[in-house]
């Protein structure tokens, strides 16, 4: 899987980059949200939990998609913004486990 990002802006009012991206996968399945996130925050040198898929839109029987993330400076700001259904889709499964004990 390959991802190019398309374009990177600053939103001074929330305190966050926002990233469009493109997502090109040539004979494999179509990626998962953590699948991606895992390799933006690789790409961006950033925080994983600082980083959250916000949506993956696949092009119809084309091995490519296209998205948007959000890059937060801070925890308290993405938790203060973002849903909670955004937030447990972009958390692996062992961290939900650790946070309910």
């Amino acid at each position: 899987m390959d991802i190019n990002i398309i374009e990177e802006k600053e939103n001074l009012l929330f305190n966050r980059k926002e990233i469009k991206f493109e997502c090109l996968y040539e004979g494999e399945a179509t990626p998962k949200v953590l699948e991606v996130k895992n390799k933006l925050v690789a790409m961006l040198d950033a925080d994983k939990d600082l980083l959250v898929v916000d949506k993956i839109d696949q092009g119809f029987g084309e091995p490519r998609a296209s998205g948007y993330a959000k890059l937060y400076e801070s925890l308290e700001k993405l938790r203060e913004i973002e849903p909670e259904h955004v937030i447990k889709k972009n958390t692996e499964a062992s961290q939900e486990e650790e946070e309910e004990e």
